[in-house]
């Protein structure tokens, strides 16, 4: 499914209030486009309709004009077979209004002089007896007028009201609904990105994942609050211009019509030169967002080796890149903008000037005054939508990359959540000849084959890249083993939901993440079927009121930025207390004692002895003091087992344990060695 159906699909989801406010800018468009019409009846009807033939007549009403003791009224208004006396006539040259006591014909250049009234035409020139009209007497003319006048100014003004009403409705309804929909997208790749696999994060930025979710998602908000809104308004207002002038002037209308082409020939052509440029641009917004978030992580090695200026260099280069190409669609913003409607605007009034000049010099075809002045009003009108639209081109382009950016994140195959029924497995686990790549090419576990039964503490150790973290991962589920099989009491992990799988494994890792909150929220991780004595209870348990009665708000003493604030003991042993309060049947303890200091790592131990009791746990350490008391001891090299058995037994074999073992404790035998 292409980008415009889907942006489509998500404004349906809304369509209640789409459509509301798409009547609403119906109604207030048709109300805003009958002004022109209403001056042209103004006008032509009221204003310069004086210049209508009079007929004098015998009945007094309202609309007739007394003038030198007889009546006159203008010949539309005369009932059906009401008698008409003698024609006269008045008109205007310059500033003044004769009164001309015969019929007219025809008309053309005006001129009053000596009590005669001059018209010349390419016929001629023809004379009439004039009088000159003082300012009491034209008023008397004007008089039938004035109703007519209030009316239709009335009229005009309820509907630049009733416009300004309907046009406040829908622009709030059209915020509302874009404001619903970005918040409905937000949320589905919020959603979306917590069912990607753990392999997704394994080559793409965090702060590339965040421009998507915020910066393109801004984009397309900017799509349906300011672009929707022109080019709907726009299309509606274009679409009524048109009706009145063809109801006003069917050639003309048909000239203006040839716009609309150049407007899609205008807007492929923006596209085809912009559409590289906006691509570049949301992808180098992208890996400025990633370095700004890599630098604020890594500010403390940047400024312990004093790596300011060379990060601020590649900075300088992406932001360099940034501007440049926004140049280049700056350029190609200015040439297709107001220069060219402009431009079109100008061939447009050509247009009307050759066609009512034309008109004029026509015997027959004489246009009105309100006609041209209509005309000209809608063209006026017309070039305001259509400049509308044209300003929007670069904010349509930037909404489209961006949401193809998004989409092709929502694309990704993602893991469906299921909900975890309520079996609690013991925690028997048998790794049988497992192997496992993070690519296809290449193992990084080989035939790995051991078991872990219930209650037993099961120790990994081997050099860096030997496969300890490998082996957790599968049995999170974070990937799955290529070859082999992963049981847990004799079920196949695959055969389960990874929410099925998860639901009763804690893991503490050496670096353990805080999230923003208090320190109660982050062992409950705001479940509510962890209560507050829970949370307390195994805080208490594995030692960490001691080091924690020191804080001012104790328990609910704020996290912020990952536990900054706290030591890495206080961190560690709020990790410890999650982990019991989620009481797991499996329990991973990934390097738990690595970056504590001596002191806090006797109350560490003791809170590993609580944690570990009745549970399946395995140990990722380099420490091996720590793992004497183990049950079972795995040691890895590239990938396999090689070594396993208890601290005795392994001792006894004085193979890679015992090499690794008397090298920490500064006794290593001769010849011995740990490469391989």
């Amino acid at each position: 499914m292409n980008t415009g159906k889907r942006l489509v699909q998500y404004a349906l989801i809304y369509k209640k209030t789409l459509i509301a406010a798409l009547l609403m800018l119906t109604v207030a468009v048709g109300a805003e486009l009958t002004g022109p019409i209403i001056a042209k009846k103004m006008i032509d009807d009221h204003i310069i309709g004086i210049e209508k033939p009079w007929y004098e007549t015998e009945t007094a009403g309202k609309d007739s004009v007394s003038y030198k003791g007889r009546l006159y009224k203008r010949e539309d208004r005369f009932n059906k077979g009401e008698e008409k006396g003698s024609e006269v006539r008045i008109l205007q040259t310059e500033l003044n209004y004769y009164f001309i006591p015969e019929p007219v014909e025809g008309d053309g250049e005006r001129k009053a002089k000596d009590g005669k009234f001059y018209i010349t035409s390419r016929e001629g020139e023809a004379s009439y007896p004039a009088e000159k009209l003082s300012k009491d007497e034209l008023l008397e003319f004007y008089k039938p007028e004035v109703n007519g006048i209030i009316t239709l100014m009335a009229l005009y003004l309820g509907l630049l009201v009733l416009a300004s009403f309907f046009n406040y409705g829908q622009r709030f309804f059209l915020q509302v609904t874009s404001n619903r929909i970005i918040q409905k997208m937000r949320l589905d790749i919020f959603g979306h990105i917590q069912r990607l696999p753990i392999n997704y994060f394994d080559n793409l930025p965090a702060g590339k994942v965040v421009a998507r979710v915020t910066n393109d998602t801004e984009a397309i908000k900017e799509l349906y609050v300011a672009v929707l809104a022109t080019f709907f308004t726009s299309a509606i207002y274009i679409t009524g211009i048109f009706i009145a002038l063809f109801l006003l002037e069917m050639k003309l209308a048909l000239i203006c019509l040839v716009i609309l082409p150049i407007l899609v020939l205008w807007t492929i052509t923006y596209r085809k030169f912009s559409s590289a440029y906006n691509e570049k641009i949301r992808t180098l917004v992208s890996d400025l967002n990633a370095m700004i978030n890599e630098s604020i992580q890594g500010m403390t090695i940047i400024q312990a080796f004093r790596r300011q200026k060379e990060t601020t260099k590649e900075f300088e280069q992406l932001n360099e890149a940034h501007f440049h190409y926004q140049n280049k669609l700056l350029s190609i913003n200015s040439l297709l903008s107001h220069n060219m409607v402009g431009f079109i605007r100008n061939l447009a009034f050509v247009a009307l000037i050759w066609y009512f000049g034309g008109a004029s010099i026509t015997p027959g075809s004489m246009v009105s005054l309100g006609v041209l002045y209509a005309f000209v009003d809608y063209l006026n009108r017309l070039f305001q939508p259509i400049s509308g639209i044209v300003n929007q081109f670069a904010q349509l382009e930037q909404a489209r990359v961006a949401s193809n950016r998004v989409f092709s994140l929502l694309d990704e195959k993602g893991i469906d959540v299921e909900e975890a029924n309520n079996w609690r497995y013991k925690g028997n686990v048998v790794f049988d000849q497992v192997s496992f790549g993070y690519t296809e090419d290449h193992d990084v576990l080989k035939n790995i084959d051991f078991e872990a039964k219930q209650g037993e503490t099961v120790a990994l150790v081997g050099h860096t890249g030997s496969g300890k973290s490998s082996i957790m991962n599968l049995l999170f589920r974070f990937y799955d083993a290529r070859t082999g099989k992963i049981t847990i009491d004799g079920v196949d992990i695959k055969d389960l939901s990874r929410q099925e799988v998860r639901n009763y494994m804690g893991i503490v890792l050496q670096d353990p993440f805080l999230f923003s909150g208090s320190i109660a929220s982050n062992v409950s991780l705001e479940n509510e079927d962890i209560s507050r004595e829970q949370i307390e209870k195994a805080l208490k348990d594995v030692g960490a009121e001691n080091l924690l009665n020191n804080l001012p708000n104790g328990f609910d003493e704020p996290v912020i930025e990952k536990g900054s604030t706290l030591s890495s003991g206080q961190r560690q042993l709020i990790s410890f207390a999650r982990a019991l309060a989620y009481n797991p049947a499996i329990l991973i303890l990934d390097e738990a004692t690595a970056s504590i200091d001596t002191e806090t790592e006797t109350v560490i131990q003791e809170a590993l002895e609580v944690l570990k009791k009745g549970r399946t746990t395995f140990i990722i350490a380099h420490r091996l003091s720590t793992i004497k008391n183990a049950d079972q001891i795995l040691v890895l090299e590239r990938g396999e087992v090689v070594e396993k058995g208890s601290h005795d037994d392994l001792m006894k074999l004085e193979g890679k344990y015992f090499q690794m073992y008397k090298l920490q404790h500064g006794k290593q035998t001769t010849g011995s060695s740990l490469a391989g």
